[in-house]
């Protein structure tokens, strides 16, 4: 059984757990109970009715945040040639080929997004069981296999707040939406944001009510229960 500390005791005291609280209100209550000494991250839990043992209902997307993560997000381009000198110019942080292939082989994963060129994925494909675990692996699903001409976008992207979610086994998908030391409304337009998102990465085969439950947590942070009628209208 977890054992939870004092504060994080305390934090639950402020809670009532028969409650289903608003978007609003679970915000500000998350802010109040994180009393860890860093910056807490706020993290969205939902689960939905997706049955993920079936491939036509899996769940997989990108949400670009309007207010970011709070955090500087380190962008690792492959590409070579032109591709690399328009990565670079587009902003890159790490740029390369065959030695970022190395570098990564040895251990090194001091980055927060990968992406590539097409031409490039044969020679990444082996890094998979590296970068795959980690959910770094380039993957023109969620807009990191581009072309050379899309850098700039793309790199604006991963440096601005893209956050990738996908459903898990058991049918939830869990996001960071922030940090505690947001404004309660940049929390809120984040979390509109990636329920529109998710909302819209709803698989066709799935039928009836989407998003049966949602919790709003931070890191150390108890859950909060979150009126799910009230955030699915947020995402319209």
């Amino acid at each position: 059984m977890v054992k939870h500390g004092k504060q994080y005791l305390e934090s639950v005291k402020t809670i009532e757990h028969d409650k289903i609280y608003s978007p609003n209100e679970a915000m500000n209550l998350a802010k109040e109970t994180a009393k860890a000494k860093f910056d807490e991250t706020v993290e969205l839990h939902l689960r939905t009715s997706s049955d993920p043992r079936h491939a036509d209902q899996l769940i997989r997307g990108v949400a670009l945040l309007p207010h970011g993560l709070g955090k500087e997000i380190r962008v690792l381009v492959f590409a070579t040639g032109e591709a690399a000198n328009a990565a670079r110019q587009a902003g890159a942080d790490y740029v390369g080929d065959d030695d970022l292939v190395e570098k990564i082989e040895g251990g090194w994963l001091d980055f927060d997004v990968a992406i590539a060129t097409p031409d490039l994925m044969g020679k990444i494909g082996r890094l998979g069981r590296v970068l795959g675990r980690r959910g770094l692996m380039p993957n023109p699903r969620t807009g990191t296999v581009v072309q050379a001409q899309d850098f700039a976008r793309a790199v604006q992207e991963a440096k601005q707040g893209r956050v990738e979610f996908r459903l898990d086994r058991t049918a939830i998908i869990h996001v960071a939406i922030g940090k505690v030391s947001f404004d309660t409304e940049q929390l809120l337009e984040n979390m509109s944001s990636l329920l529109d998102t998710v909302m819209r990465a709803r698989p066709s085969a799935v039928k009836g009510q989407f998003i049966k439950t949602a919790y709003l947590t931070t890191t150390m942070g108890p859950s909060i229960k979150l009126d799910v009628a009230r955030i699915s209208t947020m995402s319209n």
